[in-house]
């Protein structure tokens, strides 16, 4: 049975994160987790992204090799794209998965995220839904889903406005979410530990 799937965007540049004064790329700065064990914010993505059960694939760029090793580790699969911006990522992404029912999009930093979270919008596309997405306190949150439908218009986006040109008010389910849909890692990550996931 087809399932909708979730594509863990990994390709940027981090430019906003190293202008606030972080050093190296963002996806691999050190998040403490629950334990205050810490782990790469991308590694802590994938781990939850994994957990929901569902299809993963993590685009990222052929030069970032430490990103691609850590997806190693996690038996992850990679597609390396030099792209352009955020929308010529997720249009290579839905190129090389047409046959998921569905494209759940995330950003490597949203570390907060929970395996729940994945399932909920996945349960939403496989339940009719066109498009879904989290909100929190009026702003919206990620992942966001879309479904088979959109396949065609996802894999020719390009620049660097992801997904947003192809969201409708009048097709979009929003989702009561938690402060964690919302919250990224564009800015230095303090040494706060990570809320212990839902299971």
């Amino acid at each position: 049975m087809k399932s909708p799937g979730i594509i863990i965007l990994a390709a940027g540049q981090g430019t906003r994160f190293q202008q606030a004064g972080g050093k190296g790329n963002k996806l691999l700065a050190l998040l403490p987790d629950s334990t205050g064990t810490p782990h790469p914010v991308l590694g802590m993505t994938l781990h939850a992204a994994q957990r929901s059960g569902l299809p993963l694939l993590l685009v990222t760029r052929p030069e970032y090799t430490a990103i691609r090793a850590l997806a190693a580790a996690q038996a992850i699969p990679v597609l390396c794209v030099s792209s352009a911006g955020s929308g010529e990522t997720i249009a290579a992404a839905v190129r090389a998965v047409p046959h998921w029912s569905g494209w759940l999009i995330q950003p490597g930093d949203m570390a907060w995220v929970t395996a729940e979270d994945h399932q909920r919008i996945a349960g939403a596309l496989s339940e009719g839904a066109s498009q879904a997405r989290f909100c929190w306190q009026n702003k919206p949150g990620h992942p966001v889903g879309f479904a088979a439908e959109y396949g065609p218009a996802l894999s020719e986006l390009k620049g660097d406005s992801g997904a947003r040109s192809l969201l409708d008010t009048a097709r979009l389910l929003r989702l009561q979410g938690h402060a964690g849909v919302i919250r990224d890692a564009d800015l230095p990550i303090t040494a706060t530990p990570l809320a212990r996931r839902r299971k």
